[in-house]
């Protein structure tokens, strides 16, 4: 769900969906949740269940996301999705979804903080989970956005995508990447991870993707094995990388004083709305339908172009 992975993450549900019909349209709306689960918290609450991951990567999940509220919490406004938007599923009981979703106050340098999972069974068998949270900042910085998503369709791997994305080209703007990339080391963290045998990169079938990244985005699959398992992958190397760099995008590009001019602000700004425009018309437009059907996919997309300023 987030707008940069989410490229790649709806690629892998286009190719499991091409090989299923797709979901039908029903006419008849859906039940909308009752009172009782309509609170603020108790959406929040369920939510946070991320009720098809494993504990580790549940874990892991839950953490990062209280950690962003601990030290950002006092700058975003509550979520207000409305409660079919934040929880929601397909008629055949075969996909569901839940998205938790933060805007920033006018004061923050937050433009929104987003929290999804996505569970749907696979023609094949098993199923396709997918957890992620992204954080995208307001034109008024150029500091990267933050992302991490976890994808998996079989008990014993998983591809890892973690990054803090550049809001710049590296080639036109290099004191930009001297800044965010080099003279911080983030690279430490991919050439670590991939030091370990279970690990190998993984090259999106998305050109998109791949150029959308930093020089030291972790795009990687990982394997369990005899020697370790996927839960303890997660548990001793992604966690641990993964807490990481999100503390420093907090502290370092969250919370920076660093302001970008109002030249730049501009260009932020369209670079910004390409890429969730790209999200939104060609990924989610296309996938949502086939997972969901075409009711809820209208109805979670026209509240998603809202947010994204389409």
């Amino acid at each position: 769900m987030a707008t940069i992975s989410a490229t790649h993450s709806f690629f892998r549900f286009q190719q499991a969906c091409r090989r299923s019909a797709p979901a039908p349209v029903y006419r008849t709306r859906f039940s909308r949740p009752s009172a009782s689960m309509d609170s603020g918290d108790e959406l929040r609450a369920k939510f946070m269940e991320f009720p098809y991951a494993s504990a580790p990567q549940r874990d892991l999940m839950v953490e990062l996301l209280s950690s962003v509220e601990t030290h950002l919490g006092p700058s975003l406004h509550p979520c207000t999705l409305p409660s079919d938007v934040q929880h929601f599923g397909n008629p055949d009981g075969t996909a569901h979804a839940s998205i938790h979703l933060r805007s920033g106050l006018p004061s923050s340098q937050v433009e929104f903080v987003l929290g999804a999972w996505i569970n749907c069974k696979l023609p094949s068998g098993g199923a396709l989970n997918i957890t992620s949270l992204s954080a995208y900042l307001k034109p008024s910085t150029d500091a990267p956005h933050f992302l991490i998503e976890l994808i998996q369709s079989s008990p014993k791997s998983l591809v890892l995508i973690l990054d803090l994305t550049p809001r710049k080209d590296l080639i036109s703007y290099p004191d930009y990447l001297k800044t965010y990339y080099e003279d911080t080391q983030l690279d430490r963290h991919r050439q670590s991870l991939q030091k370990l045998p279970e690990v190998r990169p993984y090259y999106s079938p998305s050109l998109y993707i791949r150029a959308v990244v930093s020089p030291t985005a972790i795009v990687v699959s990982i394997d369990g094995g005899e020697r370790i398992s996927i839960d303890e992958m997660i548990r001793d190397h992604v966690g641990p990388i993964a807490k990481e760099v999100l503390g420093f995008w907090m502290e370092t590009c969250a919370c920076s004083e660093r302001r970008s001019g109002e030249s730049e602000r501009g260009y932020l700004a369209e670079r910004d709305r390409i890429i969730k425009t790209t999200t939104i018309e060609v990924d989610l437009g296309s996938s949502f339908p086939r997972l969901f059907g075409q009711q809820v996919a209208d109805r979670v997309l026209g509240v998603l172009r809202e947010i994204y300023g389409e």
